[in-house]
């Protein structure tokens, strides 16, 4: 099985797949004058704009619950294995992913945005709904919902699950077999409480576990503040390739790098969007640009933590694929969590295997909750108008055994099912959002120009000659229909129902 899936992700994560991220990144960069630079301000004032309603989420609670699928093991153990593989120069790489993947990430949002749609007295959106609505390929929608499915509902949650259990392994000597069990446990009680429960739970944990990770980050760069200037020549000088160790291996840095950086932040793979799209915002591209904003957080702010702890103390090993080791200063351990752990614990003994045990049972766990939502969003789309409520249940059940038979089994078959579920979803979603980047440009203008004339941007796909954007159309002719009632609210939603 593990030589299968071996041979299959050599095919699905090919160098074509990185070159395809790289380029298409370089593209929404140069076609939006580089908006992950021009509206940095924008960014950080519109995550608190947008309170929500009684059919979607705030802005922040969007931007909550994308960190809480995207702030995951690959903020951890996937740097460590980028550097082992890549060697530093691979963190140079994860930001040149993370920089174009804003302007990536902002087009595959707007375009969540503009085409999801009300369904069950809730926003979604995703993908398979911009597929269908805007390129009119029902079939490949279906097969993007399905690929979904099976990728957050079945393959990735082991690996989540597996990585956790062995950290608390470790760190506190518990099961896996107990630490599974109690996952399920916790994991039962949000799942089954639907997203406004999904969005909360995401809101209150997601900014607590992601600032307590950076501030230990800046205690071991504290005590370590002298290897500063060589870790980052160390990281730009094997980027390029000048590096006399890791000069020869430039190639495997970029590859690591970006397949490390997609994994981690998951721009252009669509699995990541769908807490966006339930926003209730007035215009698609305010939520583009929060999401943008959350690319930065998930990777030049925590992978990079993670790096700088594993480089600054040392406490890491790199060995290209077919080569023998360039470095090896932590003998024959295996690449992952455990890099970060003793990273930790070289400036803080007896602390660094149970915070980082700690960090990512947090990390994983909100990413657990986020792919039980990216995967129930896209089933209910593959079934349509079927009455699912049985079905839905059966997905919350299997998921829940997943993540227990990820906790007993082996990393290594989960790492290559989880990258397998990764590069299925990018390959059909990365060239789905290119043949709709003109809709996504028009959006962006529309709104820059609403923002020059000194309004608050409103969104009305009528004016922009965008088909297939139904909630909107009916929030204009709501907007239309009770102009100047001042009770509009109160109506809102029986007229947007009907």
């Amino acid at each position: 099985m593990e030589t299968f899936i071996n041979w299959l992700n050599g095919i699905v994560w090919s160098s074509a797949l990185v070159y395809v991220f790289l380029g298409v990144g370089l593209f929404y960069s140069l076609a939006t004058r580089f908006l992950q630079i021009r509206h940095l301000k924008d960014m950080r004032k519109l995550i608190f704009d947008g309170g929500g309603s009684a059919t979607g989420v705030s802005s922040f609670q969007g931007l909550a619950m994308t960190l809480s699928s995207r702030v995951g093991i690959g903020n951890v153990a996937g740097v460590a294995t980028a550097i082992a593989y890549g060697g530093p120069g691979a963190l140079f790489w994860m930001w040149i992913m993370a920089f174009l993947g804003a302007a990536t990430s902002f087009v595959e949002t707007t375009l969540a945005q503009v085409y999801k749609v009300k369904e069950n007295g809730q926003l979604r959106g995703g993908p398979s709904f911009y597929i269908e609505k805007g390129l009119k390929m029902k079939w490949l929608a279906v097969l993007y919902a399905i690929v979904t499915v099976v990728a957050q509902g079945m393959l990735l949650p082991a690996l989540q699950a597996n990585t956790v259990a062995v950290g608390i392994e470790t760190a506190f000597e518990i099961k896996p077999s107990v630490t599974g069990i109690l996952m399920v446990m916790a994991l039962g009680v949000i799942i089954f409480g639907g997203v406004k429960r999904i969005a909360k739970f995401a809101e209150i944990l997601v900014p607590f576990m992601a600032i307590g990770y950076i501030l230990i980050c800046f205690i071991i760069l504290g005590v370590n503040f002298s290897e500063i200037p060589h870790m980052f020549s160390l990281i730009i000088t094997s980027a390029i390739g000048t590096d006399a160790t890791f000069g020869g291996i430039i190639g495997s840095a970029i590859a690591w790098g970006v397949r490390r950086g997609i994994y981690s932040n998951a721009a252009g793979v669509g699995s990541e969007i769908y807490g966006a799209a339930a926003v209730e915002v007035s215009h698609p591209a305010k939520q583009g640009l929060v999401q943008s904003f959350a690319v930065y957080v998930d990777t030049l702010l925590i992978c990079s933590a993670t790096g700088f702890m594993i480089l600054s103390t040392g406490m890491y090993n790199v060995t290209p694929d077919g080569m023998k080791p360039l470095v090896n200063n932590l003998g024959g351990v295996e690449p992952g969590t455990i890099y970060t752990q003793k990273a930790v614990e070289s400036v803080l003994t007896g602390v660094g295997a149970p915070f980082v045990a700690l960090a990512i049972l947090l990390f994983s766990f909100t990413t657990l909750v986020a792919y039980y939502y990216s995967a129930e969003t896209c089933l209910g789309y593959a079934l349509g108008k079927v009455k699912r409520v049985w079905i839905e249940h059966i997905l919350k059940f299997i998921i829940l055994a997943i993540v227990f038979y990820g906790s007993i089994k082996a990393a290594t078959l989960a790492w290559g099912l989880g990258d397998l579920g990764i590069g299925s979803m990018a390959w059909l979603n990365i060239f789905s959002i290119l043949f709709l980047s003109k809709q996504a440009f028009k959006v962006l203008k529309d709104y820059e120009r609403q923002k020059k004339e000194g309004k608050d941007p409103v969104f009305d796909p009528a004016m922009l000659g965008i088909k297939g954007a139904d909630y909107w159309e009916k929030e204009q002719k709501y907007s239309e229909y009770y102009k100047g009632d001042e009770a509009q609210e109160e109506h809102k939603q029986t007229f947007i129902s009907s």
